[in-house]
């Protein structure tokens, strides 16, 4: 298996290398890829995938599927292809999406003897509004057994954890007035805001380990002799403990409601981004994936600590999910910079993305034929949900 993998693997290199150089070249914003998902989606068709375009009612996403129309488990590649403001694909994502849409093709070539189906699902956005979020509530994991990413980085990591996210925006309004002869008559809504921050700076002692709380004033006021009668703050609320999020939020609000009562401003909540769960990764899947990306030759593998959230996390915690990181530069990188996105361009970068690729393939093709193998990742699965 491992050489028909490689054999197919060279006959698309340039493609693919063409297609990670194409979207590094077109750097879109999260819901503006639409010439990258454009080149994924043509690439994907050319190769005998069905694409359905508009996915979820978004116009950047897309779900491609080949089905071999034999019995065998559904496997799912994740393709991320959104670029940051002002520095371009400085996470990568132009090499990670071509990772995925290429095990996807990969795998399409080998599974019509094995059996199966193949999910190349397009997901916009993953730096701010991430589509999996609506991939995973919209039911779009429910028939998947597997489902897989890989992300560029310095170093190649198994698959770890990430942070739940809750991303609350407070608006607190209150009544103008002149600010220094009748400052009586004014409710101060910047009052409430900032007792907001002082309340939850106070509750920080008594939070539970690497729980992260930030935010910022979107606005303050107009002027400082009127008494701000609209004051807006919005926080990303974190933390690494499962389930402790639903607690962590009801406590950051209870922050922001006695900052309103305080002041007597009124308050209003509402999510100004989508939630992320924390990554929960598959234990035996990430063994299988490990065991097959250090056979092709990957080294000084880590563990993955990760201080943020991943959309990914909601897609974990609905099929069991894998979400590791291969290295593309032997020289010390930090991802979100200009200098990460121009290693993507390199060939070393290449050679640990066609390593990933084969690992990503090699994993599918194990989980097809060793029927317990998938029976021990699902199990672990059910174990964690209690499903």
């Amino acid at each position: 298996m491992k050489d028909k993998i490689l054999g197919v693997l060279d006959s698309l290199e340039d493609e693919l290398i063409d297609l990670s150089n194409y979207i590094y070249e077109n750097p879109e914003l999260g819901l503006e890829e639409f010439k990258s998902s454009k080149a994924h989606i043509d690439i994907l068709r050319k190769h005998g995938f069905e694409v359905e375009e508009n996915y979820l009612g978004f116009e950047t996403a897309f779900k491609g599927v080949y089905d071999s129309k034999k019995p065998g488990p559904t496997i799912a590649f994740l393709v991320e292809y959104d670029a940051l403001p002002g520095i371009g694909h400085g996470c990568g994502h132009n090499i990670l999406g071509t990772t995925s849409t290429g095990s996807g093709i990969v795998l399409k070539n080998l599974i019509d003897d094995l059996g199966g189906k193949i999910y190349v699902l397009g997901s916009p956005a993953e730096e701010t509004n991430g589509v999996k979020v609506d991939m995973a509530r919209a039911g779009t994991f429910d028939d998947v057994d597997i489902a897989m990413m890989a992300h560029p980085d310095g170093h190649n990591q198994i698959s770890g954890s990430s942070l739940d996210l809750y991303p609350v925006q407070f608006t607190f309004r209150g009544k103008t007035s002149h600010a220094s002869s009748a400052p009586d008559k004014g409710i101060n809504a910047l009052d409430a805001c900032i007792a907001t921050f002082n309340n939850i700076n106070a509750l920080r002692e008594h939070l539970k380990e690497s729980t992260r709380i930030h935010g910022i004033i979107v606005n303050g006021g107009e002027a400082a002799n009127i008494v701000p009668d609209l004051a807006v703050a919005q926080f990303y609320v974190r933390t690494p403990v499962f389930g402790y999020i639903e607690e962590l939020y009801e406590k950051v609000i209870n922050c922001a409601k006695a900052g309103a009562l305080a002041t007597g401003a009124s308050l209003e909540i509402e999510e100004f981004e989508k939630p992320y769960q924390a990554m929960v990764t598959n234990k035996a899947l990430s063994d299988a994936f490990t065991q097959n990306f250090v056979d092709i030759g990957a080294t000084d593998l880590k563990d993955k600590v990760l201080g943020g959230s991943i959309d990914m996390g909601n897609v974990s915690q609905v099929c069991p999910s894998i979400h590791p990181y291969f290295s593309i530069s032997s020289a010390d990188i930090t991802p979100h910079t200009i200098s990460f996105a121009e290693k993507t361009l390199l060939p070393e970068a290449f050679e640990g993305m066609r390593k990933t690729i084969y690992a990503l393939v090699k994993t599918s093709t194990d989980i097809i034929e060793n029927k317990e193998l998938l029976a021990s990742i699902k199990h672990e699965f059910n174990e964690t949900f209690n499903k």
